[in-house]
């Protein structure tokens, strides 16, 4: 059980003993930014000790542990988490000087700048929910710089800056510089087929920084130990005294370039060669320190597999594989069967798309450049598990073809997916659309060879942060009326619904509701100089920009709206404010013509007198985890209008609906359980199934059919494309509007229609407060079952082999 927190005098002395330690100053801090730095160091101290008895309690019981890799962890702030867990807020409320100034000193702190989007953030939930349940685990992640990028909209478009997070210090990582492993890259491969070694050309070295994360209700912590590349000689001094000073550093900027960004530009060969080496030194470094740790604590790496789950957080770990058998052959001397067998015990996999595009494959000649050894290992792999498929199935080519790890037409590339399945002894999707497409399109071969290995976890959110900790005023109404024990038992929420028919209760869910737009509005205006009604319906997207996602289907109707509004300004509407967010990958051209399409339509929306106090439309810049605390809260109305059957599960869906948000959305991903769990009567469903999708791409899908017979999406699209919203430029959206009519290939078109037939049962529901409150309920008190710690158990039980 965890001890008991600090009041506000033990705090007080132990911030003012970091003051005169650590910055050699006696007086307590005035500015927001030294209380931040003091708080920090004390919660910082008080997790490392936890760390540390966590550390002790798992190495005397020779744990089983999950080490968790991927190459996003968006962790978001870290000061208010911490305190909460270790019930530091009532004392640190009281020595800064109330609940204001704790608010605006959590606005002083940088998000971690780790992830991007729904991977890194479904990566850091895990975390929360493991250390709370108490799973012995390590995340493996890298320590960008300067993140993906700091998102900035000039006239409308987008531009990518550096996230300079750390620029004020790390106020949260603990280095160890007792941790270092090399890397490698490069090189030749030398001695006997039966006894190879690896000759790295260039070698840089791995070094250890641990975020510790805090488990709730109890003592233990997780570790997320997050690697930056160091140059193992820093200068070469040999240029640098023939004045040769670019040449001098040259080691050294090459080392730092793999910790500077997450998801460098892969549009040049220079971005793909570097998208590869951060790979594999996440890869290298986390294997060696697993191996490490496991030798110290046993003394043998027979048994590796008993005490070692390794999971795969999509396929940008997938190099963990031949590296792993690289180590335990190469190395170690195991014989191959024997270390096979142990990597297919270790390693799992999560898919997280279903689009073949999406799937990582790298060039051969690549991988026989930077990594040599490995390709030779891919290979023996590949043929080894070829002949099994040839045993088993026969003569069966083309089975082979489509099955082999290696993808043969066109430019040879090794294919991520298919080697992650191959070492993996159980594979999954995470929601249950997502699992039963997956073993019956992208992989269904594979699900044919090894039966029995794939299966379904439906994702989950953190109910510390995503409810409790962004979402005060609504907590505080759970708290009256069902206690506070749904934090580590969100199924207790179910409770909830017993309040529906209690009016007290639905009023005071909307003025929740109100005071968290209310503030949203603020600071909008503050930040954009939008004047925002909070009394209209917050209609909100904000999420990663892709075309799947269809930002530009919502864009669409709020023009559809634009157009009715100006062609009969006399018929009064439920007012909305339709929010857009979400940063675009830097070489998508097609989302980010739709930011530019958004800001486009809200210059000409919100000057319009005809559309004052009826529709307003707002992007958020530089959407992140501090973003999402301040949005998803506000939001009514939750926009989840991926094309059927692409989205493999979203996490947005299930945060929105936990803060009393209602969600228009298509039968995809896990809005089909959260419909099941809620009731289709409080959600607002549309659009095509993932079945009746691929029945009209099989008979040839017609998308300027829909132009042609529906005057609203004509009149819609001839808005766009004559320029009405770009008239400084009146072509510029010519090439949008011309894949719309003869491609679409998210099928925007074909669900426009629905879509806003939708919209209008949306308006119907909340022009009646109390219905719409009803709704609210119903939602919030169905999502115990979106929980990452139900997640996390289920992974823990069937697929890590751990007790929880």
């Amino acid at each position: 059980m965890p001890r008991s927190p600090m009041n506000k005098e033990a705090l007080l002395e132990q911030v003012m003993r970091h003051l005169r330690f650590a910055q050699g100053t006696p007086v307590l801090p005035t500015a927001a930014s030294g209380w931040l730095r003091a708080l920090a160091a004390v919660c910082r101290g008080e997790l490392a000790n936890r760390w540390s008895e966590t550390q002790r309690e798992d190495f005397a019981c020779r744990a089983r542990r999950v080490n968790y890799m991927s190459m996003e962890f968006l962790m978001g702030r870290a000061l208010g988490n911490a305190l909460d867990a270790l019930g530091l807020v009532p004392a640190a409320r009281e020595g800064v000087g109330g609940d204001k100034a704790l608010a605006e000193l959590f606005e002083h702190e940088s998000d971690a700048a780790l992830g991007n989007g729904g991977l890194g953030r479904l990566a850091a939930c895990f975390l929360d929910s493991m250390a709370t349940l108490g799973v012995p685990a390590f995340g493996y992640g890298m320590r960008y710089q300067f993140g993906m990028f700091r998102q900035a909209i000039r006239d409308g478009r987008q531009v990518e800056q550096p996230d300079a997070w750390l620029q004020s210090g790390d106020h949260w990582c603990i280095a160890r510089p007792d941790v270092r492993y090399p890397v490698g890259f490069g090189g030749r491969v030398e001695g006997s087929p039966q006894a190879r070694r690896w000759v790295p050309t260039e070698a840089v070295e791995a070094d250890a920084f641990d975020f510790i994360v805090p488990g709730h209700g109890t003592h233990r912590v997780a570790t997320l130990r997050l690697w930056q590349a160091r140059a193992v000689e820093s200068l070469d001094f040999a240029a640098f005294s023939r004045g040769e000073f670019h040449a001098a550093a040259g080691p050294r900027a090459r080392a730092e370039a793999i910790n500077w960004v997450l998801y460098p530009d892969d549009s040049t060969l220079a971005g793909r060669e570097l998208r590869l080496k951060q790979e594999f030194l996440l890869v290298s470094a986390s294997l060696q320190d697993i191996v490490a740790r496991h030798l110290a604590e046993h003394g043998r790496l027979d048994n590796l597999a008993d005490h070692a789950a390794i999971h795969l957080n999509d396929t940008h770990p997938a190099l963990s594989l031949p590296e792993m058998m690289r180590i335990l052959v190469d190395e170690r001397g195991l014989p191959w069967a024997r270390a096979w067998a142990q990597c297919e015990r270790i390693f799992s996999y999560t898919n997280h798309t279903l689009m073949p595009e999406a799937l990582e494959t790298w060039p051969v000649a690549m991988l026989e450049h930077l990594l040599p050894r490995h390709l030779e290992i891919i290979y023996e792999i590949n043929h080894r598990f070829l002949l099994q498929v040839r045993e088993r199935f026969g003569n069966d080519l083309g089975l082979q073809a489509r099955a082999s790890l290696i993808q043969e037409n066109g430019e040879r590339r090794v294919r991520m997916a298919p080697l992650s399945i191959v070492g993996s002894h159980r594979v999954n999707g995470v929601s249950q659309l997502h699992s039963d497409l997956m073993v019956q399109t992208i992989f269904a071969d594979y699900a044919r060879i090894f039966p029995g290995r794939f299966t379904n976890v439906t994702n989950g959110v953190t109910p510390r942060r995503w409810l409790a900790l962004a979402n005060r005023s609504l907590s505080s109404v759970l708290d009256e009326c069902i206690g506070r024990g749904w934090r580590l038992d969100l199924d207790l929420l179910s409770e909830f619904a017993r309040f529906e028919a209690d009016a007290a209760v639905r009023e005071s869910v909307l003025a929740a509701k109100r005071e968290n737009k209310e503030r949203l509005a603020t600071r909008l205006g503050r930040d954009l100089g939008l004047k925002i009604d909070p009394a209209s319906l917050f209609d909100v997207q904000i999420k990663r920009m892709h075309e799947y996602k269809r930002q530009l289907l919502n864009v669409l109707r709020v023009i559809a709206d634009y157009l009715d509004i100006v062609a009969e300004p006399q018929n009064r509407r439920v007012p909305r404010t339709v929010i857009f967010g979400g940063k675009a990958a830097t070489a998508y051209t097609a989302a980010k013509s739709v930011i530019h399409l958004i800001h486009d339509v809200a210059r000409i929306v919100n000057s319009d007198p005809r559309a004052m106090g009826q529709l307003k439309v707002v992007f958020v810049p530089n959407y992140g985890v501090s973003v999402a605390e301040r949005v998803i809260p506000a939001a009514d109305l939750s926009e989840q209008i991926s094309t059927a059957g692409t989205e493999a599960s979203g996490t947005g869906n299930m945060k929105f609906a936990l803060n009393g948000a209602l969600t228009i959305g298509t039968w995809d991903g896990a809005n089909i359980e959260i419909a099941r769990a809620v009731g289709e009567p409080n959600i607002f469903i549309f659009g095509l199934r993932a079945e009746e999708i691929d029945e009209r791409r099989a008979l040839g899908y017609l998308p300027r059919l829909h132009y042609d017979e529906n005057p609203r999406l004509k009149a819609v699209l001839d808005a766009v494309a004559e320029g009405r919203f770009s008239p400084d430029e009146p072509h510029r959206y010519w090439g949008l509007v011309d894949s719309l009519l003869n491609v679409d290939h998210y099928f925007v078109l074909a669900d426009f229609a629905d879509y806003l037939q939708a919209q209008r049962r949306v308006d119907r529901a909340f022009a009646d407060p109390q219905q719409w409150a009803r709704m609210a309920i119903r939602n919030i008190a169905a999502m115990g079952e979106f929980s990452s710690d139900r997640t996390v158990r289920e992974y823990a039980r069937r697929i890590w082999g751990i007790e929880v």
